[in-house]
């Protein structure tokens, strides 16, 4: 980990610290407490909906799983669906031969290998069929309360575009923030990251003007300068 920090990292570990608890503290006060955006009840309908979030707004897929998780509500209901019928309950998704192929096999795994129960462990998370790091942080921080920083492309984005970073890679990424921050910012920190990046900071027209992290941001001073 302290390798990766001084590879990637721009800052001093101090000073990225100082500056990622800023950051954390304005998009408090900007956003309040954050919750995955993904409807669900149960952790195993957590990591459902986020495999299918995958390329996929959560919109999207809170449209879908409401049907999806009455015919599926459970690993084992998943685990024996028909292929054919679980890809036209996700189409819209996209990418929904993968996506179902990759359900039934989590579902099979978890009861396999799990007794029926999703694992509460990173280690056992990402065997299962179209679960990394990501989406195993989500559920990890969501369902579970364990401390996890899901880093998606708004984080990897935000996170570069601020000049906490030079690199896209989002395990290095992950890395550097965990070794920063403490463990209890983590999952607020990554949804208050993924929130400022879909409304104030979105790629293709950002709100510099009224962002409240401007001044720590070193993309908007480059601008000034200009």
């Amino acid at each position: 980990m302290a390798s990766c920090v001084v590879n990637c990292s721009i800052m001093r570990k101090s000073d990225l610290k100082n500056t990622l608890l800023a950051i954390y503290e304005r998009l408090h006060a900007r956003y309040g407490e954050l919750e995955c955006c993904l409807d669900h009840s149960t952790p195993f309908q957590l990591l459902a909906a986020t495999i299918l979030s995958a390329q996929c707004t959560d919109k999207k897929v809170n449209s879908i799983t409401p049907a999806l998780f009455e015919k599926y509500p459970t690993p084992e209901a998943m685990a024996a669906a028909d292929q054919n019928e679980l890809e036209e309950m996700i189409h819209p998704c996209g990418f929904y031969h993968a996506k179902a192929t990759n359900l039934i096999g989590m579902a099979r795994g978890i009861v396999e290998r799990f007794g029926g129960v999703v694992p509460q462990q990173m280690e056992d998370l990402i065997t299962l069929p179209g679960v990394g790091r990501k989406t195993a942080n989500v559920v990890l921080g969501d369902a579970f309360e364990v401390p996890g920083l899901p880093v998606d492309t708004h984080v990897i984005r935000l996170i570069n575009l601020i000049g906490l970073v030079k690199t896209e890679d989002a395990v290095e990424i992950e890395r550097i923030l965990c070794s920063a921050l403490p463990p209890e910012y983590w999952s607020q920190f990554s949804h208050q990251l993924i929130i400022h990046g879909r409304t104030r900071c979105p790629a293709r027209r950002p709100d510099c003007t009224n962002c409240e992290i401007r001044d720590l941001c070193k993309n908007f001073n480059r601008k000034t300068k200009k």
